[in-house]
């Protein structure tokens, strides 16, 4: 009987996703580690193989494909799609075929994000509302509405019924250029998505953009600082899994200081000017036509999604970048834009947040 540890990822080919996945097989014990991957591109499966990644092609619409990968695997890491309900009930059916098979129930690591706390406050207004992760019962008042929220509910469900025992990650806004291998290799998305899809909006207006007065508050957390998330609780969980809470005692916010929307446009605004892409430090009110035209009529990005990372601490994590360093980020992002004339796909409401787990962003959305 193998003694390897089966370890399925999703969103290999993203930016969470493939900066998890990296960590993974720098990790100790990835000599005991099987890791499987499901991929789109076969040019890009065959490229993970040469990396030593089990990587199979297919997608989510590969109902029994997902299932069965699901259901071989000890572990689940899914970063792919926060919001596809229906991806999160063939592999939960796929974790409850592991069960029965073993009587032992798998560990699913399932991806949401901040964006759940959100109240849609247009930039008008900040809130005093802080979630806390390790407060069960604060978050079980969010509202089944809101965004990511039916995915969580149904992974919480799942772990309620015995068979799985189940986590949710949910990082903020996430920030940074994605380095390493996948990354030098092709493979991997190096962009996040608000900062990137805030620059290419500003850039092509002349001028630094923010959703209503931008005075709303959000999150911020580095790429690597919350890929380490991930490997920080899969190491608490193998060493003491009945310590760490799962279910609805099991959301690890991945965050690590705050901005107003204001702040981050401003200093967008200022290294636009010294770059000679705009005229004017200060930024303005995106119209309603921008923002139909740059965010599809949403305004996620001026809502107040604020939060403590009081249970991701608790299990060990120790993010080191500061608010601070979200900010100094800001000018290689724009210089990484504008040298590769990067843009960000259309976004629709529910997408903005969860895409930059996704690898859907590749070459402009649509490849993983």
């Amino acid at each position: 009987m193998s003694t390897k540890t089966k370890i399925f990822i999703t969103g290999a080919t993203g930016y969470i996703g493939g900066s998890v996945l990296e960590r993974l097989q720098s990790h100790p014990d990835t000599s005991s580690f099987e890791i499987t991957a499901i991929v789109r591109s076969a040019q890009k499966a065959e490229g993970f193989k040469k990396f030593g990644v089990n990587a199979v092609v297919g997608s989510f619409s590969d109902a029994q494909l997902l299932e069965d990968l699901t259901a071989a695997a000890d572990v689940v890491v899914d970063t792919a799609n926060a919001d596809d309900l229906e991806a999160a009930k063939i592999m939960l059916r796929g974790s409850k075929r592991k069960f029965q098979e073993t009587g032992r129930p798998p560990i699913f690591i399932h991806t949401s994000g901040t964006g759940v706390l959100n109240d849609n406050a247009a930039g008008l207004k900040a809130t005093d509302v802080v979630w806390d992760d390790a407060n069960p019962n604060q978050i079980e008042q969010l509202p089944p509405t809101a965004s990511h929220r039916d995915v969580d509910l149904e992974v919480i469900q799942a772990d309620k019924e015995g068979y799985v025992r189940t986590y949710i990650v949910a990082p903020a806004t996430v920030y940074g250029i994605a380095s390493g291998k996948f990354v030098d290799a092709g493979l991997q998305n190096k962009h996040s998505i608000q900062i990137p899809a805030l620059i290419s909006a500003s850039v092509d207006r002349g001028q630094a953009g923010m959703i209503g007065k931008g005075v709303n508050i959000w999150p911020n957390v580095d790429i690597n600082d919350v890929a380490d998330l991930y490997i920080d609780l899969y190491n608490a969980i193998k060493a003491n899994p009945d310590a760490v809470g799962h279910g609805r005692d099991g959301f690890y916010f991945g965050l690590n200081g705050e901005h107003t929307l204001y702040d981050v446009s401003k200093e967008l605004g200022r290294v636009l000017v010294a770059l000679g892409k705009s005229s004017k430090q200060e930024p303005t009110t995106f119209t309603k036509k921008e923002v139909d035209k740059y965010f599809n009529g949403s305004n996620y990005i001026g809502g107040n999604s604020r939060g403590l990372a009081n249970h991701s601490k608790a299990i060990g994590w120790r993010p080191t970048k500061t608010t601070k360093d979200f900010l100094a980020s800001i000018k290689p992002e724009v210089e990484e834009v504008l040298r590769t004339n990067y843009k960000t796909p259309v976004l629709f409401p529910r997408a903005f947040e969860f895409l930059y787990t996704s690898s859907l962003l590749i070459q402009h959305g649509r490849e993983g």
